[in-house]
């Protein structure tokens, strides 16, 4: 028997290929997202010689930039926990608010948390981000993960100012 293929069959077969190949090519990235915050970029290595002295080093220079992509909704960051691969952690106990668009720079080092500023502080001297590579996980109160990226110096630092930028 013999198959006859209209027009509308090839149609058909060429949308359902491309339907395809559009889900297949799709970034592994794009379903990871079930925060409107996401982590912008980061600062893991601090310009400079690194020194953790509280008084005088350079620790507040190392920095996180988290972002609310959100175009409606205000999250409160109460709750968030930032984690490195090896452990280190920093939970925001207190409540920042991040509008839509918004954003906060989680510093090492000690200082004052600000809204108006967009600036919290780790209270923690030591550096966090290792200066070759490492992994960066953004977890929700309940303990979902919101984001995570991985990064190495000699991979994703190309210009090699210690600033990688993970979402525009």
């Amino acid at each position: 028997m013999r198959k006859r293929y209209t027009l509308a069959t090839a149609a058909a077969t060429a949308a359902t290929a491309g339907l395809l190949a559009a889900v297949t090519a799709a970034p592994a990235q794009a379903a990871e997202y079930t925060s409107d915050l996401r982590i912008k970029g980061v600062q893991y290595d601090a310009p400079g010689r690194d020194d953790n002295r509280c008084s005088g080093g350079n620790t507040k220079n190392e920095y996180l930039t988290i972002k609310n992509y959100s175009r409606k909704t205000t999250v409160n960051l109460k709750g968030y926990v930032v984690k490195d691969a090896t452990g280190n952690k920093y939970t925001f106990t207190a409540n920042h608010y991040l509008e839509p668009g918004d954003f906060v720079s989680l510093r090492g080092g000690r200082g004052t948390d600000s809204d108006a500023g967009n600036v919290a502080y780790r209270q923690n001297c030591n550096f966090i981000w290792n200066n070759d590579k490492d992994t960066i996980n953004l977890f929700k109160p309940s303990g979902a993960r919101a984001d995570v990226h991985a990064y190495s110096k000699s991979a994703n630092d190309r210009d090699g100012n210690g600033y990688i930028t993970f979402h525009g």
